[in-house]
């Protein structure tokens, strides 16, 4: 998914410490016009900007696709970080410029590995009535994130236990392990839990955690969280406790070892220095017409960084304007 955002703000993302659980609130962004659909993003916030590598967490829906049009993300440009989709509800078609042409369906997870440019669309399926779900990204690790665009697809197989159900679909939890490729330690998993329920979990005491809660009201360790908020668990924690009080509660858990790594993250371009962002979103606009104006067709053109969405037929998007400041580096 692009980064809707008109204005996007120069991000310098670095893990901060915590003394405890820390809980987050979102903020709505519109992904278009008036009849757009909106998505609600915890991550980055101004201050705390990952969770382990976890760089970007929009969660959105359900909604009425005959009311929002539902999701219409034509092809964009990404470096450096991978993309993570996880569907709840609906059907969502992937198409990028490495070729690679897949659905979305719930329960199953989508990675795609951006590495020194790919570009790509997401476009929700005729046949979708209602869209619910969760967009992330993962920021590559310098000595990764030149690597070859790719893409990785896996169903997680359900494991159980009183009163809980969990797909693990990054990383290890419960005893399953996914089989999916990532650059640093991660954990993603969909938890739910029955009314009543607490659930005691092993974790990495090296993680730090984030907990998206997507329906219900979560207890995490003590702390309570309220639908579309995001608690946070700083590393030292061999255990996280979990509750569902009077209703059931559905939730993304996130997790892993602090990235130890500053970045600059702008619009949809992950890197670690002003002339490196720029130089992106010059190649950007250069690839999707001459002079930067964007064109109706992106086969128009079949050669750079990012290549061309095959199959896809809809206008690329371009690049909003850098900020007047310096987009500054960080350590």
């Amino acid at each position: 998914m692009t980064n809707p955002e008109r204005d996007p703000a120069e991000i310098t993302c670095r893990s901060v410490p915590a003394p405890g659980v820390e809980v987050m609130e979102p903020r709505d962004v519109p992904l278009g016009g008036p009849r757009a659909m909106t998505v609600r993003r915890t991550l980055p916030q101004r201050h705390r900007s990952l969770i382990g590598a976890w760089c970007f967490v929009d969660h959105y829906g359900p909604d009425d696709v005959a009311d929002t049009g539902g999701m219409r993300v034509t092809p964009h440009p990404h470096t450096g970080l991978q993309t993570v989709s996880w569907l709840f509800t609906g059907e969502v078609e992937h198409r990028d410029s490495a070729g690679h042409r897949a659905l979305v369906r719930p329960g199953e997870v989508n990675l795609m590995t951006a590495g020194r440019g790919i570009s790509h669309s997401e476009i929700s399926t005729a046949a979708t009535r209602r869209l619910h779900g969760a967009q992330l990204w993962v920021a590559l690790p310098d000595s990764d994130r030149d690597t070859d665009p790719g893409f990785d697809h896996h169903v997680p197989e359900p494991v159980t236990g009183p009163g809980w159900e969990a797909r693990v679909f990054l990383g290890s939890l419960l005893g399953s392990t996914s089989p999916v490729p990532t650059y640093t330690p991660l954990l993603g998993a969909e938890l739910l839990l029955e009314p009543g329920t607490t659930l005691e979990l092993e974790v990495e005491e090296t993680f730090e955690h984030g907990a998206l809660v997507d329906t219900g009201v979560l207890d995490v360790g003590g702390t309570e969280a309220k639908q579309h908020e995001l608690a946070y668990v700083p590393p030292g924690e061999r255990r996280l406790v979990l509750t569902a009080h009077d209703a059931a509660v559905r939730l993304l858990l996130l997790g892993g070892p602090p990235f130890g790594e500053s970045i600059v993250m702008w619009w949809n371009f992950v890197g670690r220095s002003h002339e490196e962002i720029v130089a992106f979103r010059e190649e950007w606009q250069r690839q999707i017409a001459p002079g930067g104006a964007v064109v109706g067709d992106s086969q128009d053109v079949v050669d750079g960084r990012f290549g061309v969405v095959l199959g896809d037929r809809h206008a690329p998007i371009p690049a909003p304007p850098l900020p007047n400041a310096r987009l500054k580096e960080r350590s």
